[in-house]
């Protein structure tokens, strides 16, 4: 098993959150204030880590099993993302996705560092 911290589609009460049956919720939470945060063409998140600048940005932390990760969150997951290590507000680390680096990615990012939170942004456009 595998500590994930998700903070988009698949938090609870989203559209992927089936993606995550049979994982067991760990806490809501915040990361570290190291990352910027974005919109990917304003139809997923994502976390852009940074040595100035970050800000904590809400989510929430599942355990998830590798194989589920293999088979069916990363799957879902779209290209402008990878598989990183983020550190949480209590300086632990989780797996979580990342902006792809370098961002090749023609769709456009907006930074929405500031709201921080994917579901306030969701609510905000």
């Amino acid at each position: 098993m595998a500590l994930m911290f998700f903070n988009g589609g698949a938090m609870r009460g989203e559209p992927l959150h089936h993606l995550l049956a049979g994982s067991r919720f760990v806490a809501t939470t915040e990361t570290a204030p190291k990352y910027r945060f974005y919109a990917v063409g304003d139809q997923c998140p994502a976390l852009y880590p940074v040595a100035h600048g970050g800000a904590p940005v809400t989510g929430e932390v599942y355990d998830v099993s590798l194989d589920a990760l293999r088979d069916k969150v990363l799957p879902a997951e779209p290209h402008e993302l990878e598989l990183g290590v983020v550190e949480l507000a209590d300086g632990s680390s989780a797996f979580a996705m990342v902006l792809r680096r370098p961002y090749t990615s023609h769709v456009a990012l907006r930074d929405i560092t500031e709201i921080g939170d994917w579901r306030a942004f969701k609510a905000s456009a």
